[in-house]
């Protein structure tokens, strides 16, 4: 008796952003195609501008063919080498048709920061829309979101308002290390009147439920590290850790989750490094991703939680110093794309959860 044909499971559909023109977006991006690997774990399609990135591919001397697709049709076939091979072909829905004389390698422009807003705008509305999967972002410029006129300091913040206004976590993952922040793109002042006890919940509830829903973490480890030195030391360096952190962690425990602190912050990351954590959430932007990026600078992602969508994002900049010399490594690109599909093959077989113990969910 023969058994019935199975269907092969659907790859991921995996829409890119091309970062800001001028920086090293394009470069990693054609690297990324270039490697073997990509092609047998994803369908990916690049939100970006053709002549742009023709101009990567003449640089890198790749051998890789630009296809324009529109956004309807961008994932409809699989595109070649759908079946493990090399992609030599890089799908691209064309949100900008920049003159290159516009967008110099290095050089902040008015028209590369209002294209590469919109590559960001078109990808994320088309995965919210349930046309792609997830969103996988290459590297933009606070500076340059302002010079476009867009009222966000960063790619988190301009996510969440797409999305509704949702309330996200920015994550910072690597293979050793994992760091949720409370507080992100701030000034230091700004975000110490910022830190209350409802928002430390808030974000300790959201990395939970992300681990269990996308990580496929059943009882994710959370680790808090204080604020201040020694975690303010009984109080003699600061009283944020038992006025502020210490009731959002028995808030969180109460409900079931597995949640310890306020640690440290000089210790904790060594110990979550060694494995008696899977994730920190730290205060501040520094807090945390100091010792992240000493450790994964070159393979490290950026994981926006809470969003109704899944993103991804290399955790490097523009790096317009590098930019048009070949030099830029697409490593952090390749790990937020295989994240991504992770992420996405999870939820796919599994539909999120209901946490019974978040009363916030």
């Amino acid at each position: 008796m023969s058994l019935p044909a199975t269907r092969a499971p659907r790859k991921p559909r995996l829409a890119i952003t091309m970062g800001d023109p001028a920086g090293v977006g394009p470069e990693i991006i054609i690297k990324a195609f270039a490697a073997e690997e990509l092609a047998s774990f994803c369908c990916p399609v690049v939100y970006g501008d053709l002549g742009v990135l023709a101009r990567a591919v003449r640089l890198l001397g790749h051998e890789l063919e630009l296809v324009e697709v529109s956004e309807q049709a961008s994932f409809e076939p699989e595109p070649p080498g759908a079946e493990g091979a090399a992609t030599s072909a890089i799908r691209v829905v064309p949100r900008s048709r920049l003159r290159l004389e516009e967008v110099p390698f290095g050089a902040l422009s008015e028209a590369g920061s209002r294209a590469m807003a919109d590559y960001v705008r078109g990808a994320a509305l088309r995965v919210r829309d349930g046309g792609a999967d997830a969103v996988v972002t290459c590297p933009i410029t606070k500076e340059g979101l302002k010079l476009a006129g867009e009222p966000f300091p960063g790619h988190t913040e301009m996510l969440a308002t797409l999305c509704g206004g949702a309330r996200v976590v920015m994550m910072l993952a690597g293979e050793r290390l994992k760091v949720a922040l409370v507080t992100i793109h701030v000034a230091l002042r700004r975000a110490l009147e910022l830190l209350d006890a409802p928002l430390i919940e808030e974000t300790i509830r959201t990395t939970d439920r992300f681990f269990r829903t996308y990580l496929a973490c059943a009882a994710p480890r959370i680790a808090v590290a204080g604020l201040n030195p020694h975690a303010g030391e009984g109080g003699l360096f600061g009283d944020e850790e038992a006025r502020l952190i210490a009731p959002a962690i028995a808030a969180c425990r109460s409900s079931g989750i597995d949640v310890l602190g306020p640690f440290p912050p000089d210790t904790v990351f060594h110990r979550a490094y060694h494995g008696q954590f899977d994730v920190v959430v730290a205060m501040t932007h520094d807090h945390g991703l100091i010792p992240l990026k000493l450790v994964h600078f070159d393979d490290g992602v950026n994981v926006t939680m809470g969003l109704p969508i899944l993103r991804t994002s290399v955790d490097h900049g523009t790096a317009y110093d590098i930019a048009g010399t070949g030099k830029a490594k697409p490593t952090s690109l390749l790990a937020a794309l295989r994240m991504a599909a992770r992420m996405a093959s999870l939820r796919a077989a599994e539909p999120e959860p209901r946490d019974a113990r978040d009363p916030g969910h």
